[in-house]
């Protein structure tokens, strides 16, 4: 999904997401997801962080999470 680094991906939908993506990657934080606000490029930097996972790798997994939500 290309997006601009400073855009909300997921916009006015983040809050109704966030319960989805701890589901996804539980070690994410509540104050983690509240620093995220929407920001794919901030979620996938505290993925890569919390899971110790390269950027490719991260970007693959959520690239599928996307799909599997209907967010592409």
């Amino acid at each position: 999904m290309t997006t601009t680094m400073n855009q909300p991906w997921l916009k006015g939908k983040w809050n109704e997401y966030k319960g989805k993506v701890k589901e996804q990657w539980g070690e994410l934080t509540n104050d983690d997801l509240d620093k995220i606000e929407g920001q794919r490029d901030q979620l996938v930097g505290a993925i890569q962080q919390r899971y110790g996972k390269a950027r490719a790798e991260v970007e693959r997994e959520l690239d599928a999470w996307e799909s599997r939500h209907n967010l592409r």
